[in-house]
């Protein structure tokens, strides 16, 4: 039995009806070349031979009685590779927005909890380009549930799966595998109890590098006169906060890797990272403005970051750390901006002062923290004061050399991420080959002509390039009195002291 991290526990806790909490990926393959095309049936031969790359896709969950404790994974005596495909034919309607309207509406269903937390469709009969009868082709639509990965760790399984040559790999046998017997229940709910009594000393632990790694960054804070920390829920109102639905939208738009590239250059102290923040920041900047939202108050990012090691590394879970990024969407000149996030997001220090999140949820339980994620809702806190955040943005560097499934070259990649209620709009931005493709994933019912954002990201690169050749690597920097950059640990450990002092207050009176 291996138990879910609270952080992974936390991701089946917090899903409801209207917010499944699955990644997505649309991946589109071109088989123009191939004779005959990939089958459904060679594929299905093909996953059932790389089964073993990814044990988890063998494993189910193993619920605790009471909920006395978090879900185990274990492996499904019952396992069926049947359950967890699907083929569809696109047909004569074979176009890339009838593929994108079927992802979404796949995309919407929440994945079945008694079976491995995973699917694929294959969607045959599809058209790499729409002008064009003989660009065949095939896709996969994959959902992963959140519990058992994250976007770092996503990417890999797929590369895992992937061929890095076009000479299709001769499909074997499946190796052997036999699942571990399920364990009793009895055994679950001794492990349930020894885990209960071991939870103390984590929590003394945990409690002990939490003050340290916050006494520390006061100290820095106070040494490099740093901005002071903003309270949560301090994020400004947009069009992005509101009540959502179940309905889905994936918007995509790529562009050369080349471009932001040269950016980086001209601008000189910023990473690629700061540019690919930058141009997100552009696009909704427009889409705000446009749609007569508030623009004068920068919108906040919360922008997740991996911290796998090599030495603690494994393809699945969640291991990750959060920040709490300032835009700096009320900048109009947006080469300046890009110089403003790096100027925020190294002044938060992420790396060196946040704790993990997986160990933060160990101090906040994943059962309290799903009861507050749904308090945070039904309460509507973030409608009737601030949110805590704007949306998230993830980054995820990807292979930059071509991937192949039994000959049929991957030629492009979108991925969703979950939205959640008062999150309407989340940003995953992935590299491949060479091109950058940012996607929305939003619910059309809150983000209102979501579709435009496509048409904002190509206008923002150019404003961007634009704008960097005036600016030039030597713009200076204003200082601002209100910037605002923490960590999201920083930012709760911060309400965490004020809760402390208050009650030391009570005991020296």
């Amino acid at each position: 039995m291996r138990q879910l991290s609270e952080l992974d526990a936390s991701f089946l806790y917090l899903e409801s009806e209207t917010t499944p909490m699955h990644i997505g990926g649309i991946y589109l393959f071109d088989a123009s070349e191939q004779t005959p095309p990939l089958a459904f049936s060679t594929f299905v031969a093909y996953l059932r031979s790389r089964l073993h790359v990814v044990p988890v896709f063998r494993q189910r969950l193993k619920e605790i009685p009471l909920r006395l404790g978090r879900p185990y994974w274990i492996d499904d005596p019952d396992f069926s590779i049947e359950r967890h495909l699907a083929y569809v034919n696109l047909g004569e309607h074979g176009r890339r927005a009838s593929l994108m309207t079927l992802a979404s509406k796949i995309l919407e269903e929440p994945l079945k909890r008694d079976r491995p937390l995973w699917h694929i469709t294959f969607v045959d009969g599809f058209k790499l380009e729409d002008d064009d009868s003989e660009s065949h082709g095939f896709a996969l639509i994959v959902k992963l549930h959140h519990a058992a990965i994250d976007a770092f760790s996503g990417e890999d399984i797929i590369s895992k799966l992937l061929e890095y040559t076009p000479e299709p790999r001769p499909i074997t046998a499946p190796r052997p595998w036999s699942p571990r017997p399920e364990p009793s229940e009895e055994r679950v709910m001794l492990q349930a109890g020894a885990n209960m009594l071991r939870t103390p000393l984590q929590f003394t632990s945990l409690a002990f590098n939490a003050a340290e790694a916050t006494t520390r960054g006061l100290i820095q804070k106070q040494l490099r006169k740093l901005p002071i920390p903003f309270p949560l829920f301090s994020a400004p109102h947009s069009p992005f906060n509101r009540q959502i639905t179940a309905n889905r939208q994936i918007v995509s738009a790529s562009v050369d890797l080349s471009r932001l590239k040269a950016i980086k250059a001209t601008l000189g102290d910023v990473t690629l990272n700061d540019v690919v923040l930058g141009l997100c920041a552009e696009a909704l900047r427009r889409y705000s403005t446009d749609h007569g939202a508030d623009t004068s108050r920068s919108l906040v990012a919360m922008t997740p970051i991996s911290v796998r090691s090599n030495s603690l590394r494994r393809a699945t879970g969640n291991q990750m750390s959060a920040m709490l990024l300032d835009l700096s969407t009320s900048e109009s000149d947006p080469a300046l901006r890009i110089r403003k996030i790096h100027r925020n997001a190294v002044a938060s220090e992420p790396y060196r002062e946040a704790i993990a999140a997986d160990r933060l949820t160990e101090l906040l339980p994943s059962t309290m923290l799903a009861l507050s994620a749904r308090l945070y809702s039904e309460l509507q806190i973030a409608q009737r004061y601030q949110p805590a955040f704007n949306l998230p943005i993830t980054n995820v560097p990807g292979p930059q050399v071509p991937l192949y499934l039994q000959g049929a070259r991957l030629t492009q990649q979108y991925n969703t991420a979950p939205l959640f209620d008062s999150m309407g709009l989340v940003i995953v931005a992935v590299s491949y080959q060479g091109r950058l493709t940012i996607n929305f994933t939003l619910c059309p019912d809150v983000v209102a002509e979501g579709g435009s954002l496509e048409g904002y990201v190509s206008e923002s690169l150019s404003a961007i390039e634009n704008a960097a050749h005036t600016l030039g690597s030597e713009g200076e920097l204003e200082d601002d009195a209100d910037s605002s950059h923490q960590t999201l640990t920083d930012d709760v450990l911060t309400a965490l002291e004020g809760v402390l002092k208050k009650a030391l207050n009570r005991f020296r009176m």
